[in-house]
């Protein structure tokens, strides 16, 4: 069957990296009847072969066992959707690794955080290759194999990175319109809505690794939330000099949906950074930075954050070494 003649659930989806984002979004594909296969490696790819992909969340648990699992794309045959999960530092090592699980009509939706997944892929891929994403989830990875969803209602969107609507979008939300547990919307403004994002997770993220506290904690105090409130605005006043018309309105509508996580929420870099994992530092405040410079915005608040968790950052990278009090 033809791509442009098959029903949603023929869409035969690849989730490129099982971790919170690739296991959610993909597993409840996997839950509504949809062909997925999970691309993972280590002790999450024995625990997935071994016991399935579990997820736990409020809005339902599953478990997708026998789940289709390898640490090689190709062995999963060619994908119509590869949607990647993988964090912001393994894009173009993805986007090589992907290449045999292509067919003439395949294309890739990155779920990172940040704003420039999309061009990495189209610079090794192509831009036809390519439709923009962007999730929202607070989840982590308890166990290999096994999600946890702790907050914030799932939401996945996606659209052409030209602003039209197409028929692949168009199949893919209705894939994901059988799923549970999740809101999935076809985007025609998906660079807006990227950059929407890009100015909460920064914000949240970065500041968040500096205090190690939670959101709760840094939306209730005056000091931390007018921290945010200026992390926000260097964010949009990037966008706007970018050519991304974010309306001055975003930055009150993104406080107000911080004020709806749960109090004890936080970020995934915050919690690489904390734990001393390598983190998507240079994919959020640094690019701020390095964006913000390249437009003429100074970006004093994420220059701090930057420059503060730089030191952590290479630590965890291998490339210093002191100790951490």
């Amino acid at each position: 069957m033809h791509p442009s003649h098959a029903t949603p659930m023929d869409l035969r989806v690849t989730a490129f990296g099982a971790g919170a984002v690739g296991a959610y979004f993909g597993g409840r594909l996997a839950e509504a009847g949809a062909s997925v296969g999970f691309v993972a490696r280590g002790e999450t790819l024995r625990a997935i072969r071994e016991r399935g992909l579990r997820v736990t969340s409020p809005d339902g648990n599953f478990t997708i066992d026998p789940a289709r699992v390898s640490a090689d794309p190709a062995e999963l045959g060619l994908a119509d959707v590869i949607l990647l999960g993988v964090k912001t530092w393994q894009v173009t090592e993805a986007a090589h690794a992907i290449r045999p699980a292509l067919g003439a009509d395949s294309f890739v939706v990155p779920l990172q955080n940040g704003v420039e997944a999309p061009d990495q892929l189209a610079d090794i891929l192509g831009a036809e290759r390519v439709v923009g994403g962007l999730c929202r989830i607070i989840a982590r990875i308890v166990d290999p194999g096994v999600i946890r969803h702790e907050g914030a209602a799932p939401y996945v969107g996606f659209g052409e990175l030209d602003g039209r609507m197409s028929a692949r979008v168009a199949r893919l939300q209705a894939a994901f319109a059988r799923a549970r547990g999740l809101t999935a919307e076809a985007l025609p403004d998906i660079q807006g809505a990227l950059w929407r994002k890009f100015l909460f997770i920064a914000s949240v993220s970065g500041i968040g690794a500096v205090t190690r506290a939670p959101i709760g904690v840094l939306r209730q105090r005056a000091e931390t939330r007018e921290l945010l409130e200026r992390a926000m605005w260097e964010v949009r006043a990037v966008a706007v000099a970018r050519g991304v018309p974010l309306p001055e309105a975003a930055v009150a509508e993104t406080m107000a949906f911080t004020d709806t996580l749960p109090d004890d929420g936080t970020t995934s870099m915050q919690r690489d950074i904390v734990a001393g994992r390598p983190s998507e530092l240079e994919a959020q405040s640094g690019a701020v930075v390095r964006l913000g410079r390249d437009a003429g915005v100074e970006t004093p608040v994420h220059e701090f954050i930057y420059r503060s968790l730089v030191p952590l950052e290479l630590r965890a990278r291998g490339e210093l070494a002191f100790r951490v009090e």
